[in-house]
């Protein structure tokens, strides 16, 4: 059975600089809460156990970050949401540290007074565009990013602007020589915008591979892609059987399985992206 719900006035909430409602709303299926944008779910959050990574596609995520070299991590985050992932990484990597960048102060004010951030975490929060903030991070800082997580919605979109090569390659110059990108990408039938991320993805750095369950991967139905990305070899020799293991069955592609996913996908750019596709309301009815 479902949990008894907040009504959604009586929610702790904010208003965002577009206008859009952000609440925080117990989980009706388990335990912790959701940052709910607008109507659509974004965040899922355990303060009870920052391990606990209830959206799917985040716990393919903590999947790959798991493969990453053993301790402490130094990684970027763009979007926050209710920083479900920085979480994880202070609780599993002690020592990491961490920069998230969001465009929205509400957002993050609401989050810090009703999540707050474990005790100790170093976890840095900047204002502003996901972009625009790569390129005011400290300069020590280029080269040397081990993870770099870009999971930046407005709605349920990913704006055009940071979806490109250009963009990406603004992230891999932040990363590391074994540093290691993650994309969530969106996508539903046919899946046009997830191939073309990737192809544009690979521009810049060509050791691809992409997460998700099995029909989304097909393309049969709408759902989220992470797409894994590094200039070296990734750590993906254990991620298909803990992929295959659930909660729900899913599959990593990689190797020539990409080539095939690609399948002639041009390359986006800041001339001709667009924003990613919006999902039907229906996808996020309880």
């Amino acid at each position: 059975m479902g949990r008894k719900r907040d009504r959604p006035d009586e929610a702790p909430q904010a208003r965002l600089t577009d206008g859009r409602i952000v609440r925080i709303l117990p989980s009706e299926i388990t335990s912790g809460f959701e940052v709910d944008v607008g109507g659509t779910p974004q965040s899922h959050v355990d303060l009870a156990d920052p391990t606990h990574l209830h959206f799917e596609y985040v716990a393919r995520m903590g999947a790959v970050i798991d493969q990453l070299p053993d301790g402490p991590l130094t990684a970027v985050h763009l979007g926050a949401g209710g920083l479900t992932i920085p979480r994880y990484i202070a609780s599993t990597r002690p020592g990491s540290r961490q920069q998230v960048i969001e465009l929205e102060q509400p957002l993050v004010d609401l989050v810090r007074e009703h999540l707050p951030l474990p005790r100790g975490a170093s976890i840095r929060m900047r204002i502003g565009d996901a972009r625009e903030g790569l390129g005011r991070l400290p300069s020590a800082m280029h080269g040397g990013v081990d993870l770099l997580v870009s999971d930046v919605y407005s709605g349920a979109q990913t704006p055009a602007h940071l979806t490109t090569v250009e963009f990406y390659s603004a992230c891999a110059e932040m990363l590391s020589a074994s540093g290691v990108l993650l994309v969530n990408a969106a996508d539903g039938a046919g899946l046009a915008f997830a191939r073309r991320q990737v192809a544009t993805i690979r521009e810049v750095l060509p050791e691809v591979a992409v997460l998700a369950e099995v029909q989304v991967l097909k393309g049969r139905r709408f759902g989220n892609l992470v797409i894994a990305a590094s200039a070296q070899s990734l750590p993906v020799e254990w991620l298909p059987r803990l992929m295959a293991a659930g909660p729900h069955p899913a599959k990593v592609a990689h190797g020539d399985e990409i080539e095939r996913f690609v399948a002639g996908a041009r390359p986006a750019s800041d001339g001709d992206a667009t924003d990613s596709p919006k999902p039907s309301l229906k996808l996020f009815e309880r």
